[in-house]
């Protein structure tokens, strides 16, 4: 379980890390693609993304604080869920180009992290 947690966190730690950078710094074509929230708050999920994608990794890989990794995953499936509740009011059309279709699966696989890492392998 412990090497199935460390594929998942990887491959989430990269997704999180890209996509907090796409929201930190294109916030502008975000904010006028998809008018859900203004440009701070593309800015606020960015950052968190980002903080929440290093600490994924961070933490557990170097014993340092490991509690930080269930705990980083846990608000980032929180604030996935929220996103895509928000994306829901602008589409619910079922198809990979939708990102409440990503939001839901990364908000599983994040919430399937913080559970594996706070009661499965909590040891990392």
């Amino acid at each position: 379980m412990n090497i199935v947690l460390w594929i998942v966190q990887a491959v989430l730690a990269f997704l999180y890390l890209s996509g907090g950078a796409y929201k930190l710094f294109k916030f502008e074509e975000l904010a006028n693609t998809m008018q859900i929230l203004p440009h701070v708050g593309w800015r606020i999920l960015g950052a968190i993304e980002i903080a929440g994608g290093i600490l994924l990794i961070i933490p557990a890989a170097t014993k340092w604080m490991p509690q930080l990794t269930p705990l980083a995953a846990g608000v980032l499936a929180l604030e996935t869920f929220a996103l895509a509740a928000m994306y829901g009011q602008y589409s619910l059309k079922v198809a990979a180009t939708n990102p409440l279709v990503w939001s839901v699966a990364m908000g599983l696989l994040v919430a399937f992290v913080a559970y594996g890492r706070y009661a499965l392998s909590p040891a990392a």
